[in-house]
């Protein structure tokens, strides 16, 4: 079974980044990443976040009025021999 991963994507880099602030300071912890292409071709940050924490983020959301474009899902598709130089 693919592992799921589940992004937030923003419509510009200072709400990626002020989400990104806010959940830190309340002890939720995200990982800032690239915007996979297959979801969206705007920003080009979003947040890697845990499913668990949705319920949370989404309270947080609302109380700074953050603006995103949404939360997202997509299969977990890393390649390990990528990239490979050596």
């Amino acid at each position: 079974m693919k592992e799921i991963w589940h992004y937030i994507l923003f419509p510009n880099h200072e709400n990626g980044m002020r989400l990104y602030k806010e959940l830190g300071a309340i002890g939720i912890k995200t990982t800032i990443a690239p915007t996979p292409r297959s979801l969206s071709k705007c920003c080009g940050i979003s947040l890697l976040i845990k499913k668990e924490d949705i319920e949370a983020i989404q309270k947080c959301i609302q109380e700074h009025s953050i603006e995103i474009l949404e939360f997202a899902e997509v299969e977990k598709d890393i390649n390990p021999n990528r990239d490979r130089y050596c």
